[in-house]
């Protein structure tokens, strides 16, 4: 198992690796510089959870937020590639009979894991740390709120992209002229 993850870090700092699966793996397995509270996968993946049901459903974040459009893609496969996942699982063996039943539960089982990877990024994502801009913005925003007569109590030490969820939705249920 050393040896694998060695070799996983070893490709991690290769420049050509995708940034943000170097940052989920240094997130798991050893790098504490991303970790605020130390999770295991299950809470990863609830956290994960939260942040995607949290996150307003607003089409002007997407101008605004990268997040938006990873919660839309993922609040899509979490409603739909279970049931895709069934019917291939289902045509397979319909089609091919109990000969394709390790195939078929390889592809059913492969689809019923993109939901899974999905949330996981999600709440990795949602437990960073916000950068220093909209980490300020964020706290304009908390203190515009709270002046406006709300009293609402989010993290202002170290804000995160969890707590940026919570500030935007928030804001959208106080909002004088919904949309």
């Amino acid at each position: 198992m050393t040896l694998i993850l060695c070799n996983v870090f070893i490709l991690a700092e290769h420049d050509n690796f995708n940034v943000e699966i170097r940052d989920i793996l240094c997130y798991l397995f050893i790098n504490p510089c991303y970790i605020v509270t130390p999770m295991n996968v299950v809470e990863i993946v609830k956290l994960g959870r939260k942040y995607m049901k949290l996150w307003p459903e607003k089409s002007e974040l997407a101008r605004y937020f990268e997040e938006y459009r990873a919660i839309q893609v993922s609040r899509l496969s979490c409603r739909y590639l279970p049931g895709i996942a069934l019917f291939v699982f289902i045509m397979q063996l319909y089609l091919g009979g109990l000969q394709q039943l390790p195939q078929s539960l390889v592809y059913a089982i492969f689809i019923l894991t993109i939901p899974l990877q999905a949330l996981v990024m999600l709440g990795v994502k949602a437990d960073k740390f916000l950068p220093p801009a909209l980490a300020a913005w964020y706290k304009e925003g908390v203190a515009k709120i709270n002046q406006s007569g709300g009293d609402i109590k989010l993290s202002m030490h170290k804000p995160r992209y969890f707590d940026l969820a919570q500030l935007l939705c928030v804001s959208y249920q106080n909002a004088r002229y919904p949309s």
